[in-house]
C-alpha cells in the first residue's frame, strides 16, 4: 500500500535557508513541500490556501515571528501539525512553541540531521524534541514540583475527558450533546481542541488514549 505524501508550508526569511531545507524534504518519497512562505503572515495565509498537512515555521521572520504564526494556524486549522525551526537553544522560544500548538523544535544547526524524523513524528501525533529540550522539560517539571505546584494528571479538562469517554463509548456528537446538554457545535468544537492536545486524527487513536487512560474498560 503506498505511503499518504505529506504536504509541506515552509516558511523561512531565508531564501537559501527554504532552498536548503527543500532540497533536503523532497529527496524524500513521503515528504513534499507544496509551499513556501517568507515571513509569518504569509505563512498563515498560505497554510488557509494550500492542502497542507505540516508547517515548518522559523521562529524569527518579519511581520509576524513563526510562534505568532503557529498560534494563529493552529486556530484557523487545527489539523495542519506544527514544527518550529530556530537557530537558538533557547527555553523561552521552546515552552511558548508548545505553546502555540508546535508539537516539535527543531535546530538549524542540526536540520540536515533531525528535520525529516521530526516532521515524520509530528505527522505519527508524536512530539520530536531535541535532548536539551528534553532536559529543560524535565527541569521545569521538577522546579514546578519543588515548589508545590500541583501538576497536571492530564492536559484535557474534566469535560473533555468526559467527551473523549463517549466518544469511544461510541456515541455520536449528537447524542453527545443531549448526555452532556450542550450543543451539537460544543461537542465539536471540544472534539477538535482534544484531537489537537493530543496530536490524534480520529475516534480509533481516542479510543486506545481512552483505554490507557482508564477512561473505558478495553
Amino acid at each position: 500500500m503506498d505511503t499518504p505524501t505529506t504536504r509541506i508550508l515552509l516558511a523561512d526569511d531565508h531564501a537559501l535557508v527554504r532552498q536548503g531545507l527543500r532540497l533536503i524534504i523532497d529527496a524524500e518519497p513521503d515528504l513534499t513541500v507544496v509551499a513556501e512562505a517568507a515571513d509569518g503572515a504569509e505563512a498563515v495565509e498560505r497554510a488557509s490556501e494550500e492542502e497542507v498537512d505540516l508547517a515548518i515555521l522559523d521562529i524569527a521572520m518579519p511581520r509576524m515571528t513563526g510562534i505568532q504564526a503557529a498560534r494563529e494556524i493552529s486556530r484557523r486549522a487545527p489539523g495542519i501539525r506544527i514544527l518550529m525551526l530556530s537557530m537558538y537553544d533557547n527555553e523561552q522560544y521552546f515552552f511558548e512553541s508548545l505553546k502555540a500548538g508546535a508539537s516539535g523544535y527543531v535546530l538549524k544547526s542540526v536540520a540536515d540531521r533531525d528535520l525529516l524524523e521530526a516532521c515524520r513524528a509530528a505527522m505519527r501525533g508524536e512530539p520530536f524534541l531535541y535532548p536539551g529540550a528534553v532536559a529543560a522539560l524535565i527541569r521545569d517539571y521538577l522546579q514546578r514540583d519543588r515548589q508545590g505546584e500541583a501538576m497536571p494528571d492530564s492536559i484535557l479538562t474534566p469535560r473533555e475527558e468526559e467527551i473523549v469517554k463517549l466518544i469511544a463509548e461510541g456515541h455520536s456528537s449528537k447524542e453527545i450533546a443531549e448526555t452532556l446538554v450542550i450543543s451539537v457545535k460544543t461537542v465539536d468544537r471540544h472534539r477538535a481542541n482534544i484531537l489537537q492536545k493530543l496530536g490524534m486524527r480520529d475516534r480509533l487513536e481516542l479510543t486506545k488514549y481512552a483505554i490507557r487512560a482508564g477512561l473505558v474498560e478495553p
